[in-house]
Formats: structure tokens, C-alpha cells, sequence
């Protein structure tokens, strides 16, 4: 080709080797590159070099998990990536995709929910514990099958916590009972131990294979030795009833957690006994959330200190030091999300309805989003929006720059569960009150009404629908003329469009 005879550039008055004015053309970007390639023939082909296309790509975020040789234009592919992430946002803004009720119809009350990457994990007030894999067209719910007791006739004890990773899926019972599933290998259990009082807290580390659970006074983290064979790999003593458990990511070694326990924090690695972060008397700690380096959690005053209220406060993991005190406010904040916000940012929810996003650098509020009436559950953001749930069951869409509404859905119960990536969303009501009128354990499966049981939403916003990774097409009703409450919003309905 015609590159393959280039091995001198000219540069104005000289004539550069291809190597050398490929590492001077590395400093350039889209715009300037484009201008280049207009200069003359040679430049063009070194302006169109794969090179720099790669790296603009993986610069940009990009296909980072393939090398140089897996596309043959790494231009087009660039222009193709920017394509789809504008529709995607678009879509997010003016509410274009598909959404589906992950049901699972037995009179049962769902209990808790939480999801990793697209798979769903939800425990009912039956005991039962299903997975969802949103990201097949199919959505089955496979039950997780826990581990019978031959000598326990009657119901089975609700769930109480559940979670996933990507190789994991851990539930708890109410009667200190734990399961743990491999997400690969199904519904029998790899390990099941007991703690013999009800549990407070669950976690289980974003990668890895480490749970934590917290009973009592007592904090256990199990894990698999290097045979796999699990076993506890640490337990801690503490003073006071953990209210909040969370691993931390990314941990080299032995799983390091952090609990908060009424107005203390500790620090729990496996070496040593409890270190406690953070206490102040008084001053119990009402939310948390933990990243690779730092920990957050809101902090409720008591009046008496009328120069100080309500706030969150960050720490570095490393050091054990403050780092900055953000947010003054008159009602408790009830949801952090620390690990899912982009660098040096934080977003929390408040009672008092509002949902703010800090700058932790600044220790500035960036905006403040007025919303739920009955006070915020559960928020996430990115780099443009906020996603946030509240008590009454309100689901708020925000523009963040713009610090506007974009779209609402409302259903029935509180939001317990949001999580989001680029293309889906999912959202989790589930009711305060696990045992509703009418449902006492002599009447039949089905005497839940459904208005009492709880819903859990995907949504999907994706502009090319791969059969793969979306629902099929044929299974796409065409709501989407209707106007109205769901504008935009098609049910994603079996063979509605037939």
C-alpha cells in the first residue's frame, strides 16, 4: 500500500522518518488530525495511522479490553462509539427504551434485592431467592435452592439480606441462617453456616469471594482458603449492634471491612482487633458507603450543637485520618454512593428531601435536587446524571449540570434498590410491611394481594437492540405512540406486535 512506501515525511523544510512524526503526531487530537490529514497525500495517511486512532480510542474510554489488531479502522470505530453513546444519552433524556417487571408470582412479599452488572438477585418473605440475568432476552428466574433441613417442616423463614458479585450470590434468613451460591455453577449452595441470632448487616465485596455478616455484637467474615474450601477467616467483637457492613474493594490479601455500629466506626483487618475510625458520643452514624480508599457515612447531631448539623463524613482507609466533612444539613442523610460516583465527587440523600451531589475537594455542594416528599432512599450518579428513589416510590431521573428533572416513574413502595450503567437501569420497591393483612401463614400462597408484594424494574435504553444482550424484538410491544404517563416507554411485552 501506499503507507508501506512512506519512510520519510516532509515537515516544511524537512523530511522527517514515518516513526518520528508518528510520536509527533501522538500529541494531537480529533480535530487536529482531521486538519492535518487535509495537508497533503502523505500527511493523510499519517494522520489516518491506526496508531493514534487506538489511543484516542482507549483515551476516550473506548473498547479499552482490545488490542491494536482487533479492528482494521480504528476511526470508524471511534465515530461509531461516539454515535452510540449520544443516543444513549439521548435516549436516557427524553425516557426511549423498553421497561419489564422482573415478577415472580407466588403471593410471596419481596424482601430485598440487589444487583450486579445486570443480574438480579431478590429474597422473599417465602425464603425463596431468585436470579435474573437482564441481560438475555428471556429474563428467567432460576430459584436458588437453599439447603433443606430434613427436620424443619413448616415455612421457611423470610430473607432478609441478599447480595451478588460477579461470581457470587450471597442470602440471609431471618433466623441467622447464610447460603452462598457460585453464580456459574446454579442453584445448589457452596457453603451455608449459621449465626445464632438474627443478622443486622450483609456484605460482600464488590470482586472476590469474602462475606461478612454481622449478628449481635459479633462480625464474621468467611472466605475460601487457597483449596477452596470455605472457613471464617476473621471475627470481631464489638460493643454496640452493627447498623451498617461494607467490604472494601480491591483489597490485596485479607478482606478488609468497615461496620458502623450506633455513633462508632470501625476499621475490621483480619491481622488485629477492631480499630475504631470514627466516635463521637451521641452522634449515631445513619448511612455508609465505602470505595477502594475512603469511607463515607452521614452523621445525625442532636441539636444541642446548633453550629454543627447533620453531615457526611470521608476518611482515607490508609491513613484512618478525616479527610473533609461535607453537606450542613437539618434532617438525617439516609443514602450515600461513594463507589459508584466519579472521582473526587459523592452523592447523597437526605430526609429532608433532597438529593445532594459534593464536590470532596472543595467540600462544596455541586447542586442540590429538590424531590421526594417522604425523603431520599437510594441515589447514584454519573459524569451527567443522578439517579434517585425516594420513600413515597417516586424514581427521579436528573440532568446534573443542568440540576433539572428529566423524567419520573412512581410505583407503590419505597425505593430500595437503583443501580444504572450506560444502557440499563434497575429499581427495586419493596414494602415496609412483610406481612400484610390477609396473609397469615393458614391462608393460601396466593392470598398476597399484588398491590402488597413489591415490584423490581430494568429498564433497558439501548439503541440497537441486540438480540443478545436485550429483549427480542417480536417481544416488543409498540406503546411507544401512546402518549402519556409512559411516554417513550415501551412494555416490554411477549409477542404484543405480532
Amino acid at each position: 500500500s501506499f503507507q508501506n512506501e512512506i519512510n520519510e515525511v516532509p515537515f516544511f523544510d524537512v523530511q522527517l522518518p514515518y516513526e518520528l512524526a508518528l510520536k509527533i503526531f501522538q500529541y494531537l487530537g480529533k480535530t487536529e488530525l482531521g486538519r492535518c490529514a487535509q495537508v497533503s497525500r502523505t500527511w493523510k495517511v499519517l494522520a489516518e495511522d491506526q496508531v493514534l486512532w487506538y489511543r484516542l480510542c482507549q483515551e476516550e474510554g473506548f473498547l479499552l479490553d482490545l488490542s491494536i489488531s482487533d479492528h482494521s479502522c480504528w476511526k470508524l470505530a471511534l465515530k461509531n462509539c461516539r454515535a452510540r453513546e449520544h443516543t444513549l444519552k439521548y435516549n436516557w433524556k427524553n425516557r426511549i427504551g423498553a421497561v419489564s417487571q422482573l415478577r415472580y408470582e407466588l403471593g410471596k412479599v419481596l424482601c430485598d434485592v440487589h444487583s450486579c452488572e445486570g443480574v438480579v438477585i431478590a429474597g422473599y418473605s417465602s425464603g425463596e431467592v431468585r436470579l435474573w440475568d437482564t441481560r438475555s432476552w428471556d429474563y428467567t428466574a432460576p430459584p436458588l435452592e437453599a439447603l433443606h433441613d430434613p427436620g424443619h417442616a413448616g415455612p421457611r423463614p423470610h430473607v432478609c439480606f441478599v447480595r451478588i458479585n460477579s461470581s457470587l450470590a450471597v442470602a440471609a434468613h431471618e433466623d441467622g441462617t447464610i447460603s452462598i451460591w457460585s453464580v456459574l455453577l446454579g442453584r445448589e449452595p457452596i457453603h451455608h453456616y449459621q449465626h445464632n441470632q438474627k443478622l443486622q448487616a450483609l456484605a460482600l465485596g464488590a470482586e472476590g469471594a469474602a462475606v461478612a455478616t454481622a449478628s449481635g455484637f459479633e462480625v464474621r467474615v468467611e472466605g475460601p482458603s487457597d483449596r477452596g474450601s470455605w472457613q471464617t477467616t476473621a471475627t470481631f467483637e464489638i460493643q454496640k449492634l452493627v447498623n451498617f457492613l461494607n467490604l472494601v474493594p480491591d483489597v490485596v490479601g485479607s478482606p478488609v471491612a468497615v461496620a458502623a455500629a450506633e455513633d462508632i466506626v470501625y476499621l475490621l483487618q483480619a491481622a488485629g482487633p477492631a480499630k475504631i475510625l470514627h466516635s463521637v458520643y451521641g452522634q449515631p452514624v445513619t448511612c455508609l458507603d465505602v470505595s477502594a480508599c475512603e469511607a463515607a457515612f452521614g452523621v445525625k447531631t442532636f441539636g444541642w450543637l446548633l453550629n454543627e448539623p447533620n453531615q457526611i463524613l470521608l476518611y482515607n482507609l490508609e491513613t484512618n485520618q478525616c479527610l473533609t466533612k461535607v453537606g450542613n444539613s437539618i434532617g438525617d442523610f439516609t443514602c450515600v454512593n461513594l463507589h459508584a460516583s466519579p472521582p473526587h465527587m459523592l452523592v447523597a440523600g437526605n430526609k429532608d428531601r433532597r438529593v445532594r451531589v459534593f464536590d470532596v475537594r472543595s467540600g462544596e455542594a455541586v447542586c442540590s435536587l429538590y424531590a421526594h416528599q417522604l425523603g431520599v432512599s437510594a441515589v447514584q450518579m454519573d459524569d451527567w446524571k443522578v439517579v434517585s428513589g425516594g420513600e413515597e416510590g417516586l424514581l427521579c431521573v436528573w440532568d446534573q449540570r443542568m440540576g433539572t428533572k428529566l423524567w419520573e416513574m412512581h410505583a407503590r413502595h419505597p425505593v430500595r434498590h437503583v443501580w444504572f450503567n450506560s444502557h440499563s437501569l434497575i429499581t427495586a420497591h419493596i414494602p415496609e410491611d412483610k406481612n400484610p393483612r390477609g396473609s397469615s401463614s393458614t391462608d393460601d400462597d396466593l392470598a398476597v394481594h399484588r398491590k402488597y408484594r413489591g415490584i423490581i424494574y430494568s429498564y433497558e435504553f439501548s439503541g440497537e437492540q441486540l438480540a443478545g444482550d436485550s429483549v427480542l424484538p417480536i417481544c416488543r410491544s409498540s406503546y411507544a405512540e401512546l402518549t402519556g404517563y409512559n411516554y417513550n416507554i415501551g412494555l416490554a411485552v411477549p409477542y404484543d406486535s405480532i
